[in-house]
């Protein structure tokens, strides 16, 4: 259309062809040809001067009589039309064939002296481009461009300008000039004059094929003309289209009417990808709109369909009762009163939809079960209460969570049983079905293990009928339906055969069976034998059912298999199992052939290599050490196995409830094959029961390390901002924040960052030497020990806060403390109980940096602080946590699961963990409110806001949007709901604003006659009215007094004349019982703990409930120094240490964690007469065995003993007798010891840092959590003369290097020389290590740096090359990813064009180097130009 557009648009305006475009073939490119304007010099020319003069002398023989247009002849216009045409043909030929400068200069090039001639300025601004850059488009690529990546930027080149080309060949004679000069505006402005200019010359382009001027013609003229030239409207259909094509082409912005106008969706623009992660989808949308909890949306969106009965939510209060009340506890008599609250609180969330913490908040009253107990009168005291009250709490925060949940799963329970029903009732409909069975279980079932037993035996029984069913239907019967496997097809033809009556011999029915043994009351269901053997039956003609059943055997072997399939899916028999296997059911672990050689003393594992006989309870009390053994079996090291205990005494009860009571021959043969029946179903059924129990098992115990996740998380949140002495508690510190970092105090630079109470970073440096001078030993005070000082006194922290990621930093912590003390630096001042103005020295603590460390590096931290350095960041961070702990957690959304909360939460799936930390941080957002104005100006307390209360991050985004929009300020919490005649928009629903209402709080301002001072308390406005009613109790006011002082200011008159007349503590005079009696006499509302809320917010509103800024335990500070637990380090472990100092009477030494090692003079060796000095010295690293370890000081004490170091360390595990297998442990000992004194080899130990004991599969699993070129030396399994050196390549990538030592001056010496591949020579480790693999590893961290590296496999990048091409058909293009299978290799993927296959080579990664076909190149650049190199050569020699 555009094309078509073109032409119409010459034909109309001009009359000829010369201001038409054409495009080059290759690229598309619009290529402008004269139009009036020369491309190369910016003059105008005018290309048809000779037509214009022959129109001139056409006009003027016409106006003298010697032309008559009329009369003249169509034979003599159409040659005159040729000519003329002829005529500017060849006058544009010859334009064209003239050489512009740029040919000139192109041509000139290959003239050697030719000197290129300065670019002339283009007089006109708005010719972009000129021939060069044409002629440049069309130039051959050479050899630098054949890959180059500028292409992709040619390809990227603004398709806009490009597309503004086009449309200006449609504009008219109106605009020909409309950007000869260029203004400067801003891209909106621009944008919006661009359209307004557009849309005049839309309206202006409508007349331009009607006349301009017709003064003098008449009516009959002017007719004459339209009929010969038209009115101008008959291209009125193209330049509609034209106008559409445009409107569509036009960029999409926000708040485009037009565009809103023509139903464009951001689902038209956007990848759904993009609109997920910004929460953007019609989803979200229809969440934002919905007036019910976000989070209640979220999780009842597959129940959406579902609506409980009045009989059904009664049977959700006893069922979550029943499943909660074990765990609770409570005296048996508050049985009663707990299922009543359970009861009460799903009342609350389904029918009143109320959140979580606002039950706990506002309706706390139903939580506790209290009672009136007497007491004996007190003669003495006549006014003496005649009772007290007895409060037992029921519920918690978490029950009501737990409940929360519970009632999803209750609701997927009912909507399966409703499933199975309507299937059930459709069966009967159509074939007339009637099935005790089924009509007898369905109602029972209450868990959705016991509902899928009855879907199984509903396929089972009447698989037939289902699928015909189905057939008829054509559907899948509710989604219960499945396809049915072959054995059912064997089963559905014995039940339905001849066969069917032997199974039926067999004297008791698989259901009758199941009942004996459940043993539940009623009559026993007794066994009936026939009057023939079971192999006499078989062979007789009405059992015999030929061909698939012609021998008596087959007959026998089938009705015993359909007996048996009977059993294993008859519900009540599997309920006798599940009965069974968790009443006396027991775990059990076998090791593997591959956990017999991977699982060592040392390893975690091996706590349970041979675990026995352990109780599904104790396991639950254990869910780590469960969650740990699934994980070895998923790494098949081990098996877990779950077993009966006493499963033959198990199995003959059930034989008594299966035999016939009869004492016969053909009794005895019966019971026989009854008894082969049941074996046959307890195997299937021990295999059901046993994985049930597993899943079952691993299930529950996720779900108590997540909660013991969100326990741990709500202790982090629980904690107010540090409180500087004599500060009320909540008040927002001052901080001096400092840190090393990595780097070792006294060398390396300290940052530090100042910030303020209200978050801003106001001054940040750095320091290097804080040293106090010390008189005794002679030291000066350090450079910036005065620079340290000033800064304290002049910025006056109520806090200096400290932390790192070594144990350098406790020195750091400690220098700091010594200044302290040394230069008399005080915190601020208080008020003491004497009232007199006092200060303490400044406190120092060392400060939990999990939240920083995440902060330093992250995308946040680079917007908020872009000329930070990283350890500046990472203070910063520091100091906002002493600020307020809650609002650093919050801030970092989905990354808080990469925080530690319990040492096995990595066997929990994410999600889960999120789930439960979520529910933490939304107890304790709304236990501290948020200030709603704070979040609409600051982003930290925004960051809040999706956890309040019935809001989530829809929600919130909804709510900040629409107070921006209402002015940016809440006044009152009413304003939220929207309010018509002042023109505000709602924010939230009804039913969202009662759940958020009370979490939302607003400062009051005394001054301001609108602010209500309970819209600044936990007090949710349905309460208000018994907020004022206790104010004016409290100040004794009667009802005149109180209606008089609202009449004159408002509602909130009376609590507001409270606080004026500071009467706070009077509301503590109040007998808040007898309100609650009232209260729930008169309006059955139960208010006791809510009115004692009241009074407490009357007195000091949102105060700080959450515990004191929680200071770090040794242990605590210890982990986060070292890294290591009281599992991962303690005394007994034999550790390497490498040798710092070496005295005659001490050896000083440090461990890999960074702890300070001491060893005795009597610990260093036995040999008491040479000295240490000779046995050992600096920098070496020795294997040492931990006897003390201090903690507090990060400090132990070690030996070197030869007889300490011989008794390896291992844990000690109370085990009872039976737990463990020592037999089996004997015997693989044995095994290991053979098979090591078969091969021959010699533990061999070499005195290195980086050396470990380790075979292949150990150095990479101890490589796998290291960094990237990390490097572990071991011994070679090929003899005393080779060592094998392992680093790791990449993620799961590692390389093991055979060295060949030389020069050995003994065995069990490294050689003097050491050689790698015959082509690498060293004279140590430490040079190999440096040269050879540390070299590599920079050459790997540049390829995986480069632009060209795809982070894919070899097929990902292969895709990624063909759609690029499919993309950009003439273009080629390469790139390179890793070899996973050769390490230290890389794939070189290229792809020469749409129809090229893709090609690989393969680059060898080598010390200091690339090789790419036998040719090595020192950098990427090089390897990237030599490729294209041999690429260009190899396609000339094919061309060849």
């Amino acid at each position: 259309m555009s094309a078509m557009y073109s032409l119409i648009q010459g034909e109309a305006e001009l009359g000829d062809e010369s201001d038409d475009d054409s495009f080059d073939e290759e690229t598309g490119d619009v290529k402008r040809k004269s139009n009036g304007i020369n491309g190369t010099n910016g003059h105008i020319e005018d290309s048809s001067e000779e037509e214009d003069d022959d129109d001139e002398e056409a006009a003027r023989q016409v106006r003298e009589g010697f032309i008559v247009e009329d009369e003249e002849e169509p034979e003599e216009r159409e040659r005159r039309r040729k000519e003329k045409k002829k005529r500017r043909r060849e006058e544009r030929e010859e334009e064209e064939a003239g050489l512009d400068e740029e040919d000139l200069d192109l041509i000139g090039e290959a003239i050697p002296g030719y000197e290129r001639r300065a670019p002339s300025e283009p007089k006109l601004k708005r010719l972009k481009r000129g021939h060069k850059e044409e002629i440049e488009d069309r130039l051959p690529r050479g050899v630098n461009d054949i890959f180059d990546s500028d292409e992709e930027d040619n390809a990227s080149r603004s398709f806009e300008d490009r597309r503004q080309a086009v449309r200006g060949v449609h504009r008219g004679l109106e605009d020909e000039f409309a950007d000869f000069i260029e203004q400067d505006f801003s891209e909106a402005e621009g944008q919006k004059l661009e359209d307004d200019d557009a849309e005049v010359v839309r309206t202006v382009r409508r007349g331009l094929g009607g006349m301009k001027d017709t003064a003098g013609l008449d009516e009959a003229a002017l007719e004459d003309l339209k009929e010969a030239f038209g009115d101008g409207g008959e291209y009125d259909w193209a330049l509609d289209l034209q106008e559409q094509d445009d409107q569509e082409e036009r960029p999409i912005e926000a708040g485009d009417a037009s565009a809103l106008s023509k139903g464009i969706e951001l689902k038209d623009v956007f990848e759904p990808s993009q609109l997920a992660e910004r929460m953007l989808t019609d989803e979200d949308n229809q969440i934002r709109a919905i007036d019910e909890p976000e989070r209640f949306q979220i999780a009842r969106k597959p129940y959406k369909h579902l609506i409980l009965t009045d009989e059904q939510f009664k049977e959700e209060a006893g069922w979550i009762s029943n499943l909660m009340w074990p765990k609770k506890r409570l005296a048996q008599e508050l049985r009663e009163p707990f299922q009543k609250s359970v009861a009460k609180v799903l009342e609350f969330m389904i029918t009143d939809e109320y959140e979580v913490p606002f039950i706990f908040q506002h309706r706390k009253d139903y939580l506790i079960h209290a009672v009136k107990v007497a007491v004996t009168p007190d003669p003495y005291n006549p006014s003496a209460p005649q009772y007290v009250v007895s409060a037992e709490k029921l519920l918690n925060q978490s029950d009501l969570w737990d409940i929360f949940d519970l009632d999803l799963k209750f609701r997927a329970l009912v909507d399966k049983r409703n499933a199975l029903q309507k299937t059930y009732d459709n069966l009967k409909l159509m074939s007339s079905t009637q099935d005790e069975i089924f009509e007898e279980m369905l109602p029972t079932a209450v868990t959705m293990e016991e509902l899928q037993d009855v879907q199984d035996y509903l396929h089972f029984q009447h698989s037939s009928r289902l699928a015909d069913m189905a057939i008829v239907n054509g559907t899948s019967t509710n989604g219960t339906q499945r396809r049915p496997g072959a054995s059912k097809i064997i089963f559905e033809r014995i039940r339905n055969g001849k066969v069917y009556g032997l199974v039926r011999a067999f004297g008791i029915t698989a259901d009758a069976f199941a009942h004996n043994a459940l043993k539940k009351e009623g009559r026993r269901q007794y066994t009936e034998d026939p009057s023939e053997r079971p192999d006499e039956m078989a062979n007789s003609e009405t059992i015999l059912d030929p061909p698939d059943y012609s021998l008596g055997s087959q007959c026998l072997r089938a009705a015993k298999a359909m007996f048996a399939e009977e059993i294993s899916l008859s519900p009540k028999m599997r309920k006798v199992m599940r009965q069974a296997y968790y009443m006396d059911g027991v775990i059990e672990c076998f090791r593997t052939e591959k956990g017999l050689k991977k699982i060592d003393e040392q390893h975690p594992y091996y706590e349970f290599k041979y675990l026995r006989n352990q109780q599904l309870s104790d396991l639950a009390r254990q869910p780590d050490l469960f969650l740990r053994m699934l994980r070895a079996e998923e790494e098949g090291l081990v098996e877990v196995k779950v077993r009966l205990q006493n499963y033959d005494n198990f199995k003959k009860r059930l034989y008594a409830d299966l035999e016939s009571d009869n004492f016969s021959e053909v009794a005895d043969a019966w019971n026989r094959e009854r008894r082969s029946a049941l074996d046959m179903a307890l195997l299937k059924l021990d295999k059901i029961m046993a994985r049930g129990v597993k899943e079952n098992m691993k299930t529950e115990c996720e779900n108590q390390v997540a909660k013991a996740c969100r326990e741990e998380y709500l202790k982090k949140l629980d904690q107010a901002p540090y409180k500087p002495k004599g500060m009320m508690l909540g008040t927002v510190p001052r901080v001096l924040a400092l840190s090393n970092g990595t780097g070792t105090f006294g060398k390396e630079a300290i940052c530090w960052a100042w910030v303020e109470e209200d978050g801003r970073v106001l001054e940040n440096g750095k320091f290097v030497d804080l040293a106090v001078a010390d008189l005794e030993k002679g030291s000066k005070e350090g450079a910036d020990l005065e620079a340290f000082v000033e800064l304290v006194l002049r910025r006056r922290p109520d806090v200096i806060g400290i932390s790192g990621f070594s144990a350098e930093t406790k020195r750091l912590c400690d220098q700091i403390d010594a200044i302290v003390k040394a230069k008399g630096l005080h915190g601020p001042e208080y008020e003491n109980e004497d009232g007199q103005e006092v200060s303490d020295p400044l406190e120092v603590i060392i400060v939990n940096d999990e939240v920083a460390r995440l902060y330093q590096t992250s995308d946040r931290a680079t917007m908020e602080h872009p000329g930070f350095a990283p350890l500046t960041k990472y203070c910063v961070a520091l100091a906002k946590y002493l600020q307020n702990p809650m609002k650093e957690y919050a801030s970092l959304g989905r990354d808080i699961i990469s925080l530690s909360f319990d040492p096995s939460q990595r066997y929990v799936p994410e999600e889960r963990i999120l789930k439960q930390l979520e529910t933490a941080m939304v107890d304790m957002v709304n236990l501290c409110g948020v200030d709603i104005n704070d979040a609409v100006s600051d982003t930290y307390t925004a960051n809040l806001l999706p956890y309040v209360c019935g809001l989530g991050p829809r929600k919130a985004s909804q709510v900040l949007k629409a107070v921006n929009l209402n002015g940016g300020v809440v006044s009152t919490r009413a304003e939220l709901v929207g309010d018509a005649d002042q023109h505000r928009l709602p924010a939230v629903g009804p039913t969202v604003w009662n759940n958020c209402a009370s979490f939302l709080y607003i400062d009051f301002d005394i001054s301001e006659p609108e602010s209500d001072y309970l819209d600044n308390t936990r007090v949710h406005p349905e309460d208000y009215e018994l907020g004022r009613k206790m104010a004016a109790d409290a100040l004794e006011l009667d009802e005149e007094d109180i209606q008089a002082e609202q009449q004159e200011n408002g509602d909130g008159a009376i609590v507001r004349k409270l606080i004026k007349d500071e009467a706070q503590e009077k509301v503590n005079d109040l007998i808040l019982e007898e309100y609650a009696e009232q209260l729930e006499r008169n309006f059955n509302q139960r208010k006791r703990a809510t009115l004692e809320t009241i009074r407490a917010e009357l007195q000091q509103p949102y105060e700080e409930l959450r515990r004191n800024f929680a200071i770090l335990t040794s242990d605590e500070i210890f982990t986060m120094f070292t890294g290591e637990t009281r599992e991962t380090l303690c005394e007994g472990m034999i550790v390497p240490m490498s040798i710092k100092r070496v005295s005659d009477d001490s050896i000083e030494g440090k461990l890999d964690c960074g702890i300070t090692g001491t060893v005795d003079m009597e610990n260093i060796s036995s040999r008491m007469d040479v000295p240490a000095k000779q046995l050992f010295a600096p920098h070496q690293t020795v294997q040492a065995k931990i006897m003390a370890l201090t903690r507090k000081s990060l400090s132990a004490r070690m030996t070197l003993l030869e007889e300490q170091l011989r008794r390896p360390y291992r844990k000690d595990v109370d085990r009872m007798r039976d737990e463990w297998d020592d037999w089996q442990e004997m015997q693989d000992k044995e095994s290991m010891q053979v098979r090591n004194d078969v091969s021959g080899r010699t533990q061999r130990v070499i005195n290195h840092p980086l050396f470990r004991t380790y075979n292949a599969a150990q150095a990479e699993e101890y490589l796998g959590s290291q960094a990237r070129g990390d490097v572990v030396i071991r011994p070679s399994s090929k003899g005393l003369d080779h060592l094998a050196v392992t680093w790791k390549v990449s993620d799961n990538v590692y390389q093991h290097i055979d060295v060949l030592e030389l020069d050995k001056e003994n065995e069990f010496s490294v050689g003097k020389t050491l050689k790698i591949g015959g082509r690498y020579s060293y004279s140590d480790l430490d040079e190999l290590i440096v040269n050879h693999v540390k070299a590599m590893a920079r050459k790997v961290d540049e390829m995986m740096l480069h632009e060209k590296y795809q982070n894919g496999s070899k097929a990902d990048t292969e895709r990624w090359l063909t759609t690029y091409t499919e993309a950009n058909p003439k273009r080629s293009v390469y790139s390179f990813c890793i070899n996973p299978k050769s390490p230290g290799y890389f794939f070189l993927c290229f792809k020469d064009g749409q129809n090229a296959t893709v090609q690989n080579w393969l680059v060898k990664v080598i010390p200091g180097a690339f090789e790419l076909r036998k040719i090595p190149y020192q950098d990427m650049r090089a390897l990237c130009n030599g490729f294209k190199l041999l690429f260009t050569n190899m396609k000339s020699e094919k061309r060849r």
